[in-house]
């Protein structure tokens, strides 16, 4: 599925291949604004006019919701050249026409809200299924965490800032939190970027709201890095290498991961908390879920072990023009980093990917130069 995206595209880069001019590849424009679709790629008829971050998310949609690669939609040549991914066949036609299908259902039915999206039917295979499954009808499905939604009659108790305040004394307590100002740390990736290979990568977190994350791939280094304010999505796999993150659910999340590497001020690192959600379990251990939202509006929701209070998984929510994609952190592993308990793996997965993250080697209130935090070069491509 969507995993083949990122192998094609580090065999292309590789190849030395050029499909956008130079300066769309290295970043874009110079005052760091965001890139929309029409400036990287030729040949987009129905999704215009929305940044390349946000194109490239609904790519992810199509693969999740179709069971496809994106040789599923686009010829085989483009696996090794990038303007052969223009090129139209049967398939990326009908994809069109469907989307033009599915917003003239929600605009003629339901008032333009986006209540079908291509998953409604699909369901990750090819052609929806047309005859009911006796089998899906009368088995019972194994509960997705991930689809609760809060209920008028869900439980109202504990209330979002109890979760937060066990959460809180779970990894230290707000003395041992306020104490820890920064922190380095040391460990790998692995992903479908990386041929499923454990490649170096380092963390740096900074108090107030500072993260960065680098990783040393086959293809080059990448990194998304976080300075408090704005955002960037350095990538050397990525179509354009340097981008600018979206004020939505990109940047909202980047912030959120860096609020969470340094929970100290958790409860305000998001706004309008809510619980609702009725009792499930994550790991067999039953959880407490919260939701929340960001400064530009993204939903998150968060889910803590009842018996520990730690966290264990986030989930946030970006909309794109043809429907909303789910992004989910898992965290395991707690250890402890200069009293405060830090997850020493984390498992990140979305449309596009997953990444396995292990860190090691931590290194408490390190000086950490402010340059980490700085808008990053256009990662270059290793040459063999």
């Amino acid at each position: 599925m969507t995993k083949y995206f990122f192998r094609t595209a580090i065999v292309l880069l590789l190849t030395g291949a050029a499909a956008l001019p130079a300066s769309a590849q290295l970043g874009g424009n110079a005052a760091g604004q965001q890139v929309m679709v029409e400036q990287a790629f030729k040949n987009v008829q129905v999704l215009k006019n929305i940044p390349v971050n946000e194109f490239m998310e609904t790519m992810g949609f199509f693969a999740a919701s179709l069971g496809l690669n994106c040789t599923g939609c686009h010829v085989p040549e483009s696996l090794t050249d990038w303007p052969k991914f223009a090129d139209d066949i049967p398939r990326k036609q009908m994809a069109r026409k469907m989307v033009l299908m599915v917003n003239a259902l929600n605009k003629n039915n339901f008032g333009g809200a986006r209540v079908v999206t291509c998953w409604s039917c699909h369901r990750g295979t090819q052609a929806p299924e047309v005859i009911p499954s006796l089998a899906a009808q009368y088995e019972i499905a194994e509960e997705d965490p991930n689809t609760l939604e809060i209920t008028p009659d869900g439980p109202k108790e504990p209330t979002a800032m109890q979760v937060l305040d066990k959460y809180i004394a779970a990894v230290g307590g707000q003395q041992k939190l306020a104490a820890l100002k920064s922190y380095t740390a040391k460990g790998t990736l692995e992903g479908y970027d990386t041929y499923h290979m454990k490649v170096p990568a380092e963390l740096y977190v900074k108090a107030p709201g500072q993260r960065m994350i680098i990783w040393h791939g086959q293809a080059g280094d990448s990194s998304l890095v976080y300075d408090g304010k704005v955002g960037w999505n350095a990538q050397v796999i990525n179509p354009i290498r340097l981008l600018p993150m979206a004020a939505n659910a990109e940047l909202d999340g980047i912030k959120f991961d860096a609020d969470v590497a340094l929970p100290v001020n958790i409860k305000t690192a998001l706004m309008d908390w809510k619980v609702g959600f009725a009792p499930t379990t994550i790991n067999d251990k039953l959880v407490n879920i919260i939701q929340g939202t960001g400064a530009n509006k993204t939903k998150f929701k968060l889910y803590f072990e009842d018996e520990s209070g730690l966290l264990v998984r986030q989930v946030r929510y970006s909309d794109t023009i043809i429907g909303t994609v789910p992004i989910q952190t898992d965290y395991s592993d707690y250890r402890d980093v200069a009293g405060v308990k830090v997850p020493h793996k984390m498992a990140v997965t979305w449309t596009d990917g997953k990444w396995d993250i292990d860190w090691n080697q931590f290194q408490p209130n390190a000086t950490i130069a402010a340059d980490k935090f700085a808008k990053p070069v256009p990662p270059a491509i290793k040459t063999k």
